[in-house]
């Protein structure tokens, strides 16, 4: 496990990079007022890349094995490489300019998101609420926050500098991309759970299934996209999109155990296309009113925030559904009854008949509770946008 983890969080180094550079690459190339297509373009193919993903994983392990999920990487780590290094899609247009990098400033954040996400992955899972341990945990995070803070304001080149808080716009956009974020991965996560558990789905099945998401999503992107390129506004987009995505979430609270996947998927189709209408829109808001030498840091900024709420999101909503499906669990199973160590899909299926219709309604309840959470969250970020995001002109240069 020890291994795993450095070496996941060595791809995360260069994984996060790349997201980054592919969005400031377009921003430095292509004036805002066009950009809402290309950015279109973007996450639709990201929106494809996310079926695509889980459903090619989920064959992979059912068939090779879970190290295959990692080899297949390889061949397209090699192919992107070669075109990089040859320089056929980067070819560098500017002088070389010395940096120096705010190593102070990431540790501290790198430090703080840490602390952070492992109180909300822990608290009331492995450790309980009254934990000083876990208390302590998130008091360090604050901390390092705080010196996160005092290291921006002395560096030489910040990695985040403090002067991009005082636009609006970007405050606003990353305050709504972590609420998205949060609603999105910590919602969408427990989504091919409920598929392998409920409708007794392969892990392939799994991802196939949650297609209709995805499609709504590449859909709704590209049509968006070009539509703001042509009518330079954008502030219609996101406050539609929320309302789609809490609109989607509730619905999805009331799924059942028998519940049709047809109607499963048309709620999966209104939450892919509310979804669509809001992403785009977070980066180019960002990137239309900040300076143009900060184009790249507050291009990361704003995707920062959005992979922090997800994470957020994800132990969060995870912690949500254990303490619900545990209380439940109280509830339905009779007492003194053994439940298994682990309890994944497959062990679920082989659960005796009664204990196993006991555990489905509680599994049910927990997820309800779950979409109605994050309908909640996706309220939140459909009032800020009501609110407070205002449209400024594209920029045509």
């Amino acid at each position: 496990m020890t291994q795993l983890i450095a070496l996941r969080a060595l791809q995360g180094l260069g994984g996060g990079g790349l997201m980054v550079i592919t969005m400031a690459a377009i921003a430095d190339v292509i004036p805002p007022a066009e950009r809402g297509r290309f950015q279109g373009l973007f996450d639709g193919v990201y929106g494809l890349a996310t079926v695509v993903g889980p459903l090619l994983g989920g064959f992979l392990v059912e068939h090779l094995s879970w190290r295959w999920i990692f080899y297949i990487n390889l061949p397209l780590g090699v192919v992107a490489l070669a075109l990089a290094v040859i320089q056929l899609v980067f070819k560098p247009h500017a002088a070389h300019v010395d940096h120096r990098v705010d190593y102070m400033g990431a540790g501290f954040l790198a430090a703080a998101l840490t602390c952070i996400i492992l109180f909300t992955s822990e608290g009331g899972t492995i450790l309980p609420w009254s934990s000083p341990q876990l208390w302590c945990t998130l008091l360090l995070g604050l901390v390092c926050v705080g010196g996160f803070v005092y290291e921006e304001r002395l560096a030489a080149e910040p990695i985040m500098p403090l002067s991009l808080f005082k636009e609006r716009t970007f405050v606003l956009a990353g305050l709504i991309g972590f609420i998205v974020g949060c609603a999105l991965f910590g919602a969408v996560a427990f989504l091919p759970l409920y598929l392998q558990v409920v409708k007794g789905s392969t892990p392939s099945q799994a991802g196939l299934q949650i297609t209709p998401m995805m499609g709504g999503v590449l859909l709704s992107s590209i049509v968006s996209g070009r539509i703001i390129s042509k009518i330079g506004k954008y502030r219609f987009f996101p406050i539609a999109g929320t309302a789609l995505v809490s609109v989607a979430m509730l619905l999805l609270s009331t799924l059942r155990l028998d519940t049709p996947l047809s109607v499963m998927n048309v709620y999966m189709v209104l939450f892919g296309l509310g979804l669509g209408m809001v992403m785009q829109v977070l980066v180019l808001a960002v990137q239309n009113v900040v300076e143009f030498r900060l184009m790249g840091v507050a291009t990361s900024s704003a995707t920062l925030f959005r992979s922090i709420g997800g994470s957020v999101g994800v132990a969060a909503f995870g912690a949500i559904f254990s303490n619900s499906l545990r209380g439940r669990l109280e509830t339905f199973v009779p007492p003194g009854t053994a439940l298994p160590q682990s309890l994944g899909p497959q062990a679920v299926a082989h659960l005796p008949a009664a204990l196993h219709d006991d555990y489905l309604r509680a599994f049910a309840g927990s997820m309800h509770t779950i979409y109605l959470v994050a309908a909640c969250v996706a309220l939140l970020a459909f009032a800020l946008f009501v609110g407070f995001l205002k449209d400024h002109p594209l920029r045509k240069r």
